[in-house]
């Protein structure tokens, strides 16, 4: 017999998740497919004895039981099958002998009839000797009470062969289908780790588009003697690419460190973080940034939080009369807090366009409510300005 899902087996995969469900809902199907022939078989022939409906009671409150919680909590408990092999396999076939004068073959066939199902909950929910013993005990209880109602011994052989081959049967049944099950679950696993590396790699080729586009095109030209090294502007690049390269190895270390390979649908909050700095840093912005454990973001919130700091840069560029900003990240638990902090002029509250314009209330307020998250502004004249983005808000 097979050693069935124990408590908390879901957390086995999604293929397994879908096998245990689908054995839950096929086992309510049959045992619901009995205790119909029950009901008419009491309602036609036994309607006037209150023990039959008693009995037919019982094996409807053991099946809420069993099947009600096995809905709830994905998977059987097994106290609740022990106590329907008990009382609905084996007890009740004697009750309704002894108290509802059930004594021969056909007036007991319906409550007989049960003893299958509860077997084939048994083979799958139990450990393998309990099944096994759970299944003989049905068997047992079937062979006495249908010698003691005389029955045919064809009679007694079928209703025998139907309690071992329902089990048999969901055994095999749940065997197959938890294979399956594990074999998705691994195909999906599979296909993550290929989107993943995919991620990696096109986020790769594009580090070294851009480090070959600007530091390598940079260190070319000053090696081939055609700028002069000297001067101010290739200075100043040289040191925008500098700051460049320490974020690459900032945001590399900060993303390996918080999580690993982002899930499918989900970017690395670094790589939202650097686009929007490298074209802040293009309108001529020096920006000093510090990463620390970095999350992978679902794609949308990356999109909006990036578009939110490339605003919040541009607020630097456009009003705090200055050309330097700080820019740090640190996450959390999957959670992200990116403050970027200007020494520029600052501004009071009565400032409107600070507050209510198109500036921050609508660039960067407005995004971050969007994906779900907050922004908060502290600032004052002569002091600079700190902009503060959270996800969630």
């Amino acid at each position: 017999m097979a050693e069935g899902g124990p408590d908390g087996t879901g957390g086995l995969g999604s293929g397994v998740q879908r096998a245990q469900a689908f054995l839950v809902l096929a086992t309510l199907l049959y045992r619901a497919s009995h205790l119909l022939v029950g009901v008419a078989a009491v309602a036609r022939h036994q309607a006037g004895r209150p023990v039959s409906w008693a009995v037919l009671a019982a094996a409807l409150g053991c099946s809420v039981l069993v099947h009600g919680a096995a809905r709830r909590r994905g998977w059987f408990d097994r106290r609740a099958v022990v106590l329907d092999v008990l009382v609905t396999g084996c007890a009740l076939p004697f009750a309704a002998y002894a108290w509802a004068d059930t004594r021969d073959a056909p007036s007991i066939a319906w409550v007989m009839l049960l003893g299958g199902s509860s077997s084939a909950v048994a083979a799958i929910a139990l450990r393998r000797w309990a099944a096994l013993a759970s299944v003989l005990a049905v068997g047992a209880a079937h062979l006495v009470g249908y010698g003691m109602a005389d029955a045919q011994v064809a009679v007694t052989v079928g209703h025998l062969n139907a309690v071992a081959s329902s089990a048999a049967i969901a055994l095999v049944f749940w065997w197959y289908l938890r294979r399956q099950g594990r074999l998705l679950d691994a195909a999906t696993a599979q296909a993550v780790r290929a989107e993943a590396e995919s991620a990696r790699y096109a986020e790769r080729i594009a580090h070294h588009r851009a480090l070959h586009d600007t530091v390598l095109a940079t260190l070319t030209a000053i090696a081939q003697g055609g700028v002069d090294a000297n001067s101010a502007g290739v200075r100043s690049r040289c040191a925008r690419e500098a700051d460049y390269l320490r974020r690459l190895v900032q945001q590399n270390d900060a993303e390996a460190e918080a999580e690993g390979d982002p899930a499918p649908g989900r970017l690395p909050a670094g790589t939202a973080l650097e686009d929007a700095v490298r074209d802040a840093e293009d309108l001529g912005l020096r920006v000093t940034t510090r990463y620390h454990a970095l999350p992978a973001l679902p794609s949308d919130v990356a999109t909006g939080f990036g578009d939110a700091v490339r605003e919040a840069l541009n607020n630097v560029l456009r009003h705090a009369g200055t050309g330097r900003a700080y820019l740090t990240a640190t996450g959390d638990d999957g959670h992200l807090q990116v403050t970027v902090v200007d020494r520029g002029t600052g501004f009071g509250p009565e400032r409107p366009s600070a507050t209510s314009g198109l500036g921050l209330r609508r660039s960067v307020h407005a995004r971050m409510r969007d994906i779900g998250g907050a922004a908060e502004v502290d600032s004052a004249p002569g002091e600079g300005t700190c902009v503060t983005l959270r996800w969630p808000g």
